[in-house]
């Protein structure tokens, strides 16, 4: 199974489209918030999950893909799961600006997330999606991490 999940506040209906590329046999779930795009029909949709049943999900899934949100990444990672990230983007009007991006970057060079930027390269991503963490990080590596690129990492 995959689980795709986009937060809840905001719609991302240019990763839900493409979705649409991903292998048809594949069951997929898909979290969806706000968004009014449906997804693939094969899909099940879900609005909103409370914190406990995204980590659940998250833990059944065999590859996560997700926006690059602070909260969602830091879910994931608590469940020893290294995901998939696509990061909302200015330029279509997803984002006020390219933070998620900076953190998608920042995040996959060390090797906390694999970052696609391109939609059309999520299915390769998907078909072989990143091995999953050793253990959940901890301590001041990934909360230090992030609270460097809260405090201004991101440059413009």
């Amino acid at each position: 199974m995959i689980l795709v999940t986009i937060g809840t506040s905001e719609p991302f209906d240019r990763l839900l489209a493409a979705l649409e590329l991903l292998p048809p046999e594949e069951e997929l779930v898909l979290q969806c918030g706000t968004s009014s795009l449906i997804g693939p029909h094969r899909a099940h949709r879900i609005d909103y999950l409370a914190a406990a049943e995204l980590a659940a999900e998250m833990r059944r899934a065999r590859a996560i893909v997700m926006h690059a949100g602070v909260g969602s990444i830091i879910t994931a990672l608590e469940q020893g799961r290294r995901p998939i990230v696509v990061p909302r983007l200015h330029r279509f009007g997803e984002a006020v600006d390219d933070h998620q991006l900076a953190l998608g970057r920042r995040l996959a060079d060390i090797g906390l997330v694999r970052l696609v930027e391109d939609l059309a390269r999520l299915p390769a991503a998907v078909v072989r999606p990143p091995p999953e963490l050793p253990r959940a990080p901890g301590g001041d590596g990934l909360v230090g991490e992030l609270r460097s690129f809260l405090r201004g990492a991101v440059a413009g």
